[in-house]
């Protein structure tokens, strides 16, 4: 197998990362930080028209139908400029959803608009209160109407579209709901999360109109299969994360004199800066085994992506960690941008699931493997 990128990727790289070095300065992510609103949305305009909304979405519905490969080397560099955009929620997610379940009519309907970024997507599943399985769900659906409540859903009162998982008749008990957020039946109530660069709202379902997705009673088990990929998606964008919070962490040391020296000559700070290193290393690996696995549809997916999630979500708190106590007490101050990985690595560590779970998952799926 080979986990290198090749000459387009690479290409894509590039240019994603100038883009973003130019567009998405540090003052960008601090305008939303320290402002009202809740993404920011020239940026978010940007990319839309450089085409990454629509990167793997096949040319018949309006994508571009390139690979997975593609969208992972797109997502390390909007983790590594702390993007304070709906990326995940709506490409990871809610167009994997759409990829994933979606009948013919269906991806006819919303995919050329998720292509375009004339819809923004999430996908609301957890509910509160300890972890959400599918016999847990109290959320519903009677005769076409959904009602019930989710918890903490990302970008929610960003999207026109929400996935929704409720209780249905048959299967495992679960299906996937497709539900327009634009109607009197939802209600979203913002929640003030440690990164307010990125959007979470509580939302209620009362009689909401909701169109199935795939077939009823499998919701689980697609669900289960749309974390799977997004896990090594977002797993991408975690190392990005770390990256940059590695190299902030070193160009200060190299910069920062203390009795007459650059502090990254003493042995303390190069033992912090080479455990960064190596975890972000680690991850890295991880990280081409679920792109591999992501890219080809191989069967080892389940565990690819547990340890992409597992590495790069211990790399990112690590390193966004260490970066701030690199820089000392000036690394706590609010005019230094450590802050700003600190708060996403948090926030990423839980949106599709804890850490816990997904080491959880890993077990299980080393132990099926195994079998």
């Amino acid at each position: 197998m080979n986990f290198e990128f090749n000459d387009e990727q690479n290409l894509i790289k590039d240019q994603a990362n100038g883009f973003l070095a130019e567009n998405c300065s540090p003052e960008v992510v601090r305008q939303v930080l320290d402002g009202d609103d809740l993404y920011a949305k020239d940026l978010w305009q940007k990319i839309v028209e450089m085409g990454w909304t629509a990167t793997v979405i096949p040319e018949e519905f309006g994508g571009l139908g390139l690979g997975y490969l593609e969208l992972v080397v797109i997502a390390e560099e909007l983790g590594k400029a702390c993007a304070p955009v709906p990326f995940g929620s709506s490409v990871y997610l809610a167009t994997e959803a759409i990829l994933a379940a979606g009948s013919q009519a269906q991806k006819d309907a919303w995919l050329p608009k998720f292509a375009a970024g004339e819809v923004i997507g999430t996908l609301a599943y957890a509910e509160g209160g300890g972890q959400t399985t599918a016999a847990s769900l109290t959320t519903s659906v009677d005769g076409g109407k959904i009602s019930g409540s989710k918890a903490v859903v990302s970008d929610a009162e960003i999207s026109q579209l929400m996935i929704v998982v409720a209780k249905s008749g048959g299967g495992d008990g679960a299906s996937l709901y497709i539900v327009p957020t634009d109607q009197a039946g939802v209600t979203c109530e913002h929640v003030q999360t440690l990164d307010p660069t990125t959007n979470h709202a509580n939302v209620t379902l009362a009689g909401a109109d909701a169109e199935l997705l795939g077939k009823d009673g499998d919701g689980w088990k697609i669900l289960e299969a749309i974390l799977d990929r997004a896990a090594v998606l977002y797993a991408w964008e975690q190392l990005g994360g770390a990256e940059t919070c590695l190299v902030q962490a070193k160009e200060y040391a190299m910069g920062r004199y203390a009795f007459g020296r650059p502090i990254a000559s003493y042995q303390a700070i190069k033992h912090k800066l080479a455990d960064m290193y190596v975890k972000n290393t680690l991850a890295r690996g991880n990280a081409y085994f679920g792109a591999w696995a992501l890219d080809t549809g191989a069967d080892d997916l389940p565990l690819a992506a547990a340890t992409a999630r597992v590495g790069s979500t211990q790399a990112y708190y690590y390193a966004s960690k260490e970066n701030i106590q690199t820089h000392g007490g000036m690394g706590y101050t609010w005019e230094f941008d450590c802050q700003f990985y600190y708060r996403r690595s948090k926030v990423l560590s839980v949106n599709i699931g804890s850490e816990g779970l997904w080491q959880q998952k890993l077990l299980d799926a080393a132990q099926s493997n195994a079998a």
